[in-house]
C-alpha cells in the first residue's frame, strides 16, 4: 500500500508472521523491519510486508549497526512487539538465566538504540495478575526513566471487528504525548458466519484452504462430530448423554473423577456462525467447522483472526497454524495503530517526566483498576 508522507515508521520485534504489523499498516503506519527467530514466520512476514526488511535470528544478534543497515538509516517512530515479560523484574535483578528476562532486556535495548516516539507491547492478560505485580512495576519504571508515559489496557478483539474472542494486554508508551489514547470499541460484532462465507482474495484465488487436509482421520471422531449441532460441544456429562446416544460413541471417562466434573476445555466444539469464535489456538484440533464434519482450514482460522484473504502463510501445515494462533489479530492492531496515529497528529509535545520513588507502585495499582474495564458488546447490537 502507498505510504503517506506522515507515515510513522516502525520496527516489529518478535513479529511472528506479522499480524500486528499488518494491522498497523492498515492504520497507515509503515513497517520497515520485522524480527523473529522462526524461519517459516519470517518467510510469511517477508512475503506479505513487501516494503519491510526482515531479520531471522536471535534478537541478541541485532546490533545497532545492523539495525541502521536494515532500516536504511530511516527515522524509527515506533518499536512494537510481544516480548516475553513474565520472569522480568528489574534490569540487573531477578534470575539472570531466565530467557524471558533477557529477551525483554533486548526489547529495551532496541528502544534505547532507536529512541522512537512510541512503544507498543502486547502480552497475555496474566501480565496484570497480582503475581506479576513486580514485572509490571518494573516495566513502567524503566520506560518512565527513559522518558515515556505508559498506560495499559486489556483489549478484547471482538470489540474491534475481529470475529474472535481474544483478550490481550496492550501497553502503549509515548515520549511526546502527555496522555495515552486507546481506541474506542466498535459498535457491531463480526461473527464466524460473516467471514467464512467469502474466503477469496481480491484476485479471486483462495489461499491456504486445503479442505482434504482438514479432514478428520479418526472414523469414531467423524461419527461423534456428526452428532454435534452447530455451536455445541461436549464439556459435561449431560452433553455426552445428549449428543452421543450410541454406546460406541461414549468417551469412556469417569466424569466424577474429573476436576469440577467437566473437561477443562470443550471437546468436539463446533463453531457458531452467529457468534465470534473462541480464541484460535496454534493447532487445528480445538474447533470444528460450524456445519461440515471437519476441522477448520488455515484460511478459515486466519479469517477468524481477521487476516486479509490475500495474506498468504508459508511453511508446513503445523507451521502455518502456529503462525496464525500466535498472531495479534490485524484488526486489533489496526485499532491500536489508529490510536497511535491520533496521538501523533495531536503533537502534544512535553518534557520527559521524572518518576518519584514512591510513584511506581501507585502507578501499577491505578492501571490495574482500570485496565480490565472494557465494554462488552452484544452480538445483537
Amino acid at each position: 500500500m502507498a505510504k503517506s508522507k506522515s507515515s510513522l515508521n516502525f520496527i516489529d520485534l518478535f513479529s511472528g508472521a506479522g499480524g500486528l504489523s499488518c494491522g498497523l499498516e492498515l492504520a497507515g503506519m509503515n513497517c520497515v523491519l520485522g524480527v523473529d527467530m522462526d524461519k517459516h514466520a519470517i518467510e510469511t512476514f517477508k512475503n506479505n510486508h513487501h516494503s519491510a526488511e526482515t531479520f531471522c535470528g536471535s534478537i541478541t544478534e541485532l546490533t545497532a549497526a545492523k539495525i541502521r543497515e536494515l532500516t536504511h538509516n530511516q527515522t524509527i517512530h515506533a518499536v512494537v512487539g510481544g516480548p516475553p515479560c513474565q520472569g522480568f523484574s528489574t534490569v540487573g535483578l531477578g534470575n539472570p538465566n531466565d530467557q524471558r528476562n533477557q529477551l525483554f532486556k533486548e526489547f529495551i535495548r532496541v528502544v534505547k538504540i532507536t529512541n522512537p516516539y512510541y512503544v507498543v507491547i502486547e502480552n497475555v492478560t496474566g501480565l496484570l495478575a497480582k503475581k506479576n505485580e513486580k514485572t509490571i512495576q518494573s516495566i513502567f519504571k524503566i520506560f518512565h526513566k527513559m522518558g515515556y508515559t505508559l498506560d495499559v489496557q486489556v483489549m478484547s478483539a471482538e470489540n474491534y471487528s475481529v470475529p474472535e474472542r481474544r483478550r490481550r494486554t496492550i501497553i502503549i508508551g509515548s515520549r511526546i504525548n502527555q496522555t495515552i489514547t486507546f481506541p474506542e470499541t466498535h459498535k457491531k460484532i463480526v461473527t464466524v458466519g460473516d467471514v467464512i462465507k467469502n474466503l477469496k482474495a481480491p484476485s479471486g484465488k483462495v489461499f491456504n484452504h486445503d479442505i482434504p487436509q482438514a479432514a478428520i482421520k479418526s472414523e469414531i471422531d467423524n461419527q461423534r462430530i456428526a452428532c454435534i449441532p452447530e455451536g455445541k460441544g461436549v464439556r459435561y456429562e449431560i452433553d455426552e448423554k445428549t449428543y452421543f446416544k450410541s454406546k460406541k460413541l461414549k468417551l469412556n471417562v469417569n466424569w466424577k473423577e474429573l476436576r469440577e466434573n467437566r473437561f477443562r476445555q470443550t471437546k468436539y466444539q463446533r463453531l457458531d456462525r452467529k457468534k465470534p469464535s473462541p480464541t484460535i489456538m496454534t493447532h487445528r484440533h480445538n474447533y470444528f467447522h460450524p456445519t461440515e464434519n471437519r476441522y477448520l482450514t488455515q484460511r478459515e482460522a486466519a479469517a477468524l483472526q481477521s487476516f486479509p484473504n490475500d495474506f498468504v502463510f508459508s511453511g508446513t501445515l503445523s507451521a502455518q497454524w502456529r503462525q496464525i494462533g500466535n498472531a495479534v489479530p490485524p484488526l486489533l492492531g489496526k485499532a491500536i495503530g489508529l490510536a497511535v496515529m491520533s496521538m501523533y497528529n495531536e503533537k502534544s509535545l512535553r518534557k520527559p517526566l521524572e518518576l518519584k520513588k514512591s510513584e511506581g507502585k501507585d502507578l501499577v495499582i491505578n492501571v490495574r483498576k482500570k485496565a480490565f474495564v472494557y465494554k462488552e458488546i452484544s452480538t445483537a447490537s
